[in-house]
């Protein structure tokens, strides 16, 4: 009689500690007693008119094929991917976007994606997808890159679920040494030049660039989520400052917050100059952004500044007729950094309690083979970003020019 088939405990600790992520702090714009304590990226949270989060495909345990106790985050499950978790023989991948949208009617290795998924499964490699979870969470990748453009710090503290802010949404001042750019915080000093490069995990941030801006300012979700008990939680941000701010500013600040390309599209209002422009608000919203702009407008809202991965050519026209300013950074490089800077940070720690507690449990337990006893024994727990997850899209610059 063959052993029922049963997930990898430490798959099993890696989901959960997805799942139990917990956010215990004040947040920008919240009064001095507004303690939040509710779980970071519940899937509840997820927009399931479209995405599909969850465990997407869940390898069985086998002691014959046991993984390390590692997870790779990634923004694309793509074969480059998969070929770096299956070579470091990774437990579990954490996929931000759904490699899995619709029914599947077929598995076949005629189809990339699912190509990849079959090799994994092949390997015991499990795949978790948060996708808007994540986008809608308080303090989740809208919030990431509010503070990117607020220059509010997301430091090791804030990732782990403490205090992000005083109540006015802004943080202590920091003096800025020059960075490598040649860029300071005020003064004549050059201005960085920016190259949109593929820095596949963006392990490069520059975290002391968040401190550039110390306007304050209040924040609020473009597109507030449905389900009870989660405040401040939704789609998007809108960013209003109490006091104007140069464009040229935003731009430091989002080159820095996000890997110091080189070059970004920008669309101005017809006639003016960057230097023009002054940014009283911003609509936020990572990947492509073009529904929930639409959606903004028509509650309503009106923003200076759109700030988003990708948006249509018609949609980039619509917005400088009306003396908007957008600034694009093609889908995925809105999103990569959040792994990095955020994500990783607070599973390194979830992770580690989650996989005590399964330990203990599953030990308890009867019935459990020899083998899967003795996969509990190990104590390591990895959590790291891939190192060739990019997005497709880059910008090529003559050499004359650099």
């Amino acid at each position: 009689m063959m052993s029922p088939a049963v997930a990898a405990p430490y798959t099993r600790a890696v989901v959960s500690a997805m799942r139990k992520l917990y956010v215990k702090g004040r947040f920008p714009g919240e009064s001095s007693d507004a303690m939040l304590t509710v779980a970071r990226y519940p899937e509840i949270l997820a927009d399931k008119s479209f995405d599909n989060t969850g465990l997407l495909l869940e390898a069985p345990f086998d002691p014959l094929r046991r993984q390390m106790n590692s997870v790779m985050l990634t923004v694309d499950l793509t074969k480059a991917v998969a070929d770096e978790a299956i070579e470091r023989n990774d437990s579990i991948v954490i996929a931000y976007h759904p490699i899995i949208f619709r029914g599947l009617k077929s598995l076949t290795l005629q189809d990339s994606q699912q190509q990849s998924l079959l090799r994994l499964a092949a390997e015991g490699i499990s795949v978790y997808s948060p996708h808007t979870a994540v986008d809608c969470a308080r303090g989740g990748l809208g919030d990431w890159l509010a503070d990117v453009v607020t220059g509010t710090p997301t430091d090791v503290q804030v990732a782990d679920g403490q205090p992000v802010a005083e109540e006015d949404g802004r943080t202590s001042p920091s003096k800025l040494s020059p960075t490598k750019s040649g860029s300071v915080n005020g003064g004549d000093s050059k201005r960085p030049i920016y190259m949109l490069q593929h820095h596949p995990s963006q392990l490069n941030l520059n975290q002391e660039a968040l401190s550039l801006g110390d306007k304050k300012h209040k924040r609020y979700p473009i597109q507030r989520t449905k389900p009870d008990g989660y405040p401040g939680a939704g789609m998007g941000r809108i960013v209003r400052f109490y006091e104007p701010v140069p464009l040229p500013d935003i731009i430091d600040r989002i080159g820095l917050g996000l890997g110091n390309p080189r070059g970004f599209p920008i669309a101005l209002p017809q006639g003016k100059q960057a230097s023009d422009m002054m940014i009283s608000s911003i609509g936020i919203c990572a990947g492509s952004g073009g529904h929930l702009f639409s959606e903004m407008e028509k509650d309503g809202e009106e923003v200076d500044l759109l700030f988003t991965g990708e948006l249509s050519h018609h949609e980039a026209l619509a917005a400088i007729e009306k003396d908007k300013c957008v600034i694009c950074l093609f889908h995925s490089n809105t999103e990569r950094g959040f792994l990095h800077s955020v994500l990783k940070v607070q599973l390194e720690k979830k992770v580690k309690e989650e996989w005590e507690r399964i330990r203990k449990e599953e030990r308890s337990k009867d019935g459990r083979s020899e083998e899967f006893l003795e996969s509990l024994d190990d104590e390591h727990v990895e959590v790291h970003v891939s190192e060739v997850d990019r997005d497709p899209y880059g910008i090529m610059i003559s050499k004359e020019e650099v």
